[in-house]
């Protein structure tokens, strides 16, 4: 009996916790992986296979802080760095990456429905950002996410479905899962395929609802519901390789309808709108939780940092009327929050080796350290190959390729050393 018990209260785990990968599978999701599959194969598989192994450890940390301190990650940012302007720099950051965001989740939602209705996008627009405002302000959210969200989950069988049906062999497969490979011009969508994994403002919202489970427990949900989230959004680059010339959505709606039949291209459509709806109420709704866990509630302006989540809708509601292509914006979307996440990380390692806030038990070992260290290395070595690129292209430099794999290196190994040390010191 106390093996069944167990076993229930796993599967309760992996329930509770599917919130993040369900949160991480939107249109900035399906997008990304799409592009990726369809522009390079399989190529950059193994970027999936490093997102999701680092979703887990950085999950699992914020998790384990927040069932250790009784705090949301948001909270100890604000006590460690009291009455300094550290804690609203990340908070900013996190706003402003929650809004990179719902200018994508409101251009999935509407070309979600485009597919379906012969409307203009200005309308279309108008639609969905009255009925997330109005969900938001009455707090009628819950009801709505699970039934879009359960749509959403059968989106993701559906793109299982067809991954299993691509004449892949094994070792083909796990050739490009393991082994890293650079193809020309796919630097910003490596980056992107981290951002669109490992969201930043997720890894508030998982320390936010952390509190009252069992390391054990928390441990089992996060690495199952991540992993599913992780098979999904690979299965996704694998559909996007039956892609054929430049990607758009009608185009991957007439070849997935071509591959599995009429209904499925339709039920792209309603996948994606729904997709982008979740995540339209879930974007704002985090910036929200993270600026009111950092702001000091004597703050005479904490009444109205209850309606940053009005300024993040009103960001995607003018992007949505502004006409613009929905795939440029919403690939520039995942890479400018992989290039927040190094930033978060390193506070997420700075936090959980406090000793004034973390106890012994529930501190890193040295493993995890070096686990969480690699990612940020990673991260940041990812982030300053964009950026070195975006410059010299901007300055028109021409920089050899030995030259910059030296620059990145560099820069990636301080940041890893300083933070190894000050790490090593608490």
């Amino acid at each position: 009996m106390s093996k069944l018990i167990q076993f229930s209260k796993s599967v309760k785990s992996v329930v509770f916790w599917s919130v993040i990968s369900a949160a991480f599978i939107g249109p900035g999701t399906v997008t990304t992986c799409a592009i990726a599959g369809a522009t390079h194969g399989l190529d950059l598989l193994w970027a999936l296979t490093f997102a999701t192994a680092a979703c887990i450890v950085l999950q699992e940390t914020v998790a384990r802080i927040t069932i250790a301190s009784g705090h949301s990650l948001g909270e100890l940012i604000a006590m460690r760095y009291a009455g300094k302007m550290t804690k609203y720099l990340v908070a900013g950051a996190i706003v402003f990456g929650c809004a990179a965001y719902q200018a994508g989740n409101i251009l999935g939602a509407v070309a979600g429905l485009g597919i379906i209705f012969d409307i203009g996008n200005q309308w279309l627009t108008v639609i969905v950002v009255t009925i997330a405002s109005l969900a938001l302000s009455f707090g009628t959210t819950k009801h709505i996410s699970q039934f879009l969200g359960i749509l959403v989950a059968l989106m993701g069988v559906m793109f299982m479905i067809v991954a299993a049906r691509l004449d892949f062999s094994f070792s083909t497969l796990f050739s490009a899962a393991f082994v890293p490979s650079f193809p020309n011009n796919a630097g910003l969508l490596v980056i992107g395929l981290v951002g669109t994994t490992i969201v930043p403002y997720n890894l508030f919202l998982g320390s936010g609802i952390g509190k009252g489970q069992s390391i054990r427990e928390m441990r089992m949900g996060i690495i199952v519901a991540i992993l599913i989230g992780g098979f999904i959004s690979m299965a996704i680059l694998l559909s996007g390789t039956i892609v054929r010339g430049e990607f758009s959505y009608s185009f991957m709606s007439a070849a997935l309808s071509e591959k599995l039949g009429s209904w499925v291209g339709l039920f792209f459509a309603i996948g994606l709108f729904s997709a982008g709806f979740t995540s339209a109420i879930t974007a704002p709704l985090a910036a929200n939780i993270t600026v009111l866990s950092v702001a000091d509630t004597n703050d005479k302006y904490y009444h109205y940092y209850k309606f940053v989540w009005v300024g993040v809708m009103l960001v995607g509601f003018i992007f949505g009327i502004s006409g613009v292509k929905p795939i440029p914006i919403i690939i520039l979307a995942q890479v400018l929050n992989g290039l927040l996440l190094p930033l978060v990380a390193i506070f997420i390692v700075l936090i959980v080796n406090d000793k004034k806030f973390i106890p012994q038990a529930y501190r890193n070992t040295i493993f995890m350290n070096l686990a969480l260290l690699l990612v940020v290395g990673i991260t940041t070595f990812l982030g300053i190959n964009n950026i070195e690129k975006a410059i010299a292209t901007a300055l028109k430099l021409s920089i050899s390729s030995e030259l910059s794999l030296w620059i990145m290196s560099s820069i990636s190994m301080a940041v890893v050393l300083i933070l190894g040390l000050v790490t090593l010191r608490k």
